[in-house]
């Protein structure tokens, strides 16, 4: 019997290497919510093999107290409190306060808090005329990963020490106040209209309404159910675990970068259509259904193996059950359609319809493709006159406060190991060089396109 075997206990897991008869023990850790842990950090050191874990699917990076998934039972919760009680209760002011500090605010402490982020809303000068350096025709997400990660040149190290908690919540306040500013920016340039500056009597979600729809000729008066809409949609997508976004911005945190990169970081993250640009894709998907004006065709393709095609908005890599974040959205956009003076949308119909076929049909019931939240936030985000371009900048102002909430628990907590993925190998093995004159196979070469534009 091998030493390792020898210090079992009732709390680890024993891995038996079939081929030498060895056996190691691994710790196991205890989680407040969810699966336990098989604690692997010492895989390598004990046994001499890796782990392999593509899309990290099975493999815990990090500890976090921020947030929590239940995707069986369809439960998401920010620091305890489920997700529906805080969209339908709280404000994104308070629920930033919330990811950050770990307890809703009282009174006094939301009024401070608030009053920090106001004192922050602006952007210098300079970063408004670096966005004018964008070509006309640039896609907003674009101008916010360039434009947030030239904040960093604005709050660097030399100034503030990010390893103090002062430093830390000089980066909270500044990124929560100025990243719907800047998304702001990235939408008035893309429309060819003037910037508008934050008017700092109202409260958040009202402020970037202002900024995203007011003009200088005109005095915007804020829709008390848009503002609430945009604030739903920003609490409901502030924080979810160690999404590929958030693992990003902890990746590049790890390595010590400022803050503002991180959060640069996550923005590129966040733009993929498998991530952050899904809901974009929903309505991109509706719009095709509608203008062919046949859903049972897309359905046989999204149940045809064969087929690439499948239906956006409908399945989750976490949740097996309805996305709780979906129903709420659900709701408000009943809310923002029944506002307008034209409430009839083709879209929302569509939509319903195409979610009771789902719901109702074996294939997609059996295979837990319930619709999430890119389903509906995507028909409010158009139905409040935003185009699809700017879906995604909503979805990173959200994402910010969890982002920044993570990257403080990171400080804070001291989880400064650089990140480091290893790989399986699956490359030539050592090769002697060859001079070029005495080479005989030719090296493969991928042609390029003939219409690769000659002039970029």
């Amino acid at each position: 019997m091998t030493k390792e075997k020898d210090k079992k206990d009732p709390h680890s897991i024993t891995l038996k290497d079939n081929s030498s008869g060895k056996e190691y023990n691994f710790s196991v850790l205890e989680s407040s919510a969810g699966p336990k842990v098989i604690d692997t950090r010492a895989l390598y050191s004990k046994t001499g093999y890796l782990a392999f874990d593509p899309g990290f699917s099975s493999t815990c990076s990090c500890k976090s107290a921020i947030s929590f998934i239940d995707g069986d039972h369809g439960i998401l919760q920010y620091r305890g409190y489920n997700i529906e009680d805080l969209a339908k209760n709280g404000d994104f002011t308070e629920v930033s306060y919330l990811l950050i500090n770990g307890e809703l605010p009282n009174p006094e402490q939301k009024k401070k808090y608030s009053q920090a982020i106001t004192l922050h809303t602006m952007v210098h000068e300079q970063v408004q005329r670096f966005s004018q350096g964008f070509r006309r025709d640039a896609h907003p997400m674009a101008m916010l990963v360039g434009m947030v990660g030239a904040l960093s040149a604005f709050y660097h190290e030399s100034k503030y020490d990010y390893s103090s908690t002062a430093g830390q919540w000089a980066a909270v306040s500044r990124v929560i106040a100025k990243i719907p500013t800047v998304a702001s920016l990235a939408y008035k340039f893309s429309i060819g209209q003037p910037v508008m500056y934050p008017k700092n009597d109202l409260n958040y979600s009202e402020n970037f309404l202002h900024m995203l729809f007011g003009t200088p000729t005109q005095e915007y008066e804020v829709d008390p159910i848009k503002a609430k809409a945009i604030d739903t949609i920003l609490v409901l997508h502030a924080d979810h675990e160690q999404n590929a976004s958030t693992s990003t911005v902890r990746l590049a945190g790890s390595s010590g970068a400022n803050p503002f990169a991180c959060m640069a970081a996550g923005i590129a993250s966040l733009w993929g259509r498998a991530h952050g640009g899904a809901n974009e894709a929903v309505v991109d998907m509706l719009e095709e259904m509608q203008n062919k004006g046949n859903i049972s065709s897309y359905i046989r393709k999204a149940k045809d193996p064969n087929d690439s095609f499948r239906l956006m908005g409908f399945g989750h890599r976490v949740y097996k059950n309805y996305d709780p974040r979906a129903s709420v959205l659900k709701e408000i956009c009943h809310e923002v359609l029944e506002s307008r003076s034209n409430n009839k949308s083709e879209l929302f119909d569509l939509a319903l319809n195409l979610e009771k076929i789902a719901l109702e049909d074996e294939y997609f019931v059996k295979k837990k493709l319930y619709p999430n939240v890119d389903f509906y936030s995507g028909i409010i985000l158009k139905a409040l006159g935003l185009p699809g371009s700017m879906f995604t900048v909503l979805f990173a102002v959200a994402r910010t406060a969890g982002w920044i909430a993570q990257w403080k628990e990171m400080m804070e907590e001291g989880q400064l190991k650089i990140g480091r993925p290893r790989q399986l190998y699956v490359g030539k093995t050592k090769r002697e060089y060859v001079p070029i004159n005495e080479r005989k196979i030719r090296p493969r070469m991928t042609a390029l396109p003939a219409d690769v534009p000659k002039k970029l």
